[in-house]
């Protein structure tokens, strides 16, 4: 029989398709609010900016929408949903228990080479809160969790995580103009737990630091009632 081991992974096989495209540059606008609640998409328009046809910017609608990031109304104008508080505590849930079992491998298993690759996107982060840049800050603040993940073993947890927590990331994104030190800072508390290779202080951190989504959506009901539902 011939030897199969060099067959390529599945995701070599198959590149992203038209649909997949328009999704993830329209998810990508939901979830970092250049597509706000309320705003209005067309499909007519969204073909006409990508240059292609309808039929999968359509497809691409009905998947945002089958994720609760825009209605689709028949007749009437498609808009961006308005931040779910429930689709956001799920996506916190989620997250929340995947990352805590996570910290348990990562305090263990973490190298002084991961340690110092977390800490120089710590400082980026910082640079990045201080130059008001939130789209940079939040890749970064992706990237350390990913990184965590990846160094640990276990980045299936981020790809789990990335594909849930959406909803969560929207109300995220409100908050950096007043809470994004806060989260670097706690970054290093993380880490500082990592390097002290203390499981349950990781899982602590860790565990304070998602659950500051509470207080976000409280602050949101009060700063921007309109968008949260």
């Amino acid at each position: 029989m011939q030897d199969l081991a060099s067959l390529p992974p599945m995701e070599d096989l198959r590149p992203r398709s038209v649909t997949d495209q328009i999704f993830e540059a329209l998810y990508s606008q939901v979830v970092n609010l250049t597509l706000p609640p309320g705003a209005k998409l067309s499909e007519a328009e969204v073909a006409a900016q990508m240059g292609v046809s309808r039929q999968p910017v359509r497809d691409a609608f009905y998947r945002l929408s089958q994720q609760g990031f825009i209605q689709i109304r028949p007749q009437r104008a498609t808009t961006v949903t308005p931040i779910s508080t429930e689709a956001v505590m799920q996506a916190y849930f989620i997250r929340s228990a995947l990352e805590q079992a996570t910290m348990r491998v990562a305090a263990l298993q973490l190298q002084p080479a991961d340690w110092d690759g977390l800490e120089r996107l710590i400082d980026l982060q910082e640079g990045a809160s201080q130059a008001d840049n939130r789209g940079e800050f939040h890749a970064l603040d992706d990237q350390f969790h990913h990184d965590i993940c990846k160094a640990s073993g276990k980045e299936f947890v981020w790809n789990l995580v990335r594909d849930n927590k959406g909803h969560m990331d929207r109300a995220r994104f409100l908050s950096l103009s007043y809470g994004a030190s806060t989260a670097y800072i706690e970054h290093r508390r993380i880490l500082a737990a990592l390097r002290a290779r203390d499981p349950e202080a990781a899982v602590e951190a860790v565990r304070d630091h998602l659950s500051h989504i509470e207080h976000i959506l409280e602050r949101l009901r009060t700063d921007r009632p309109g968008i949260i539902g």
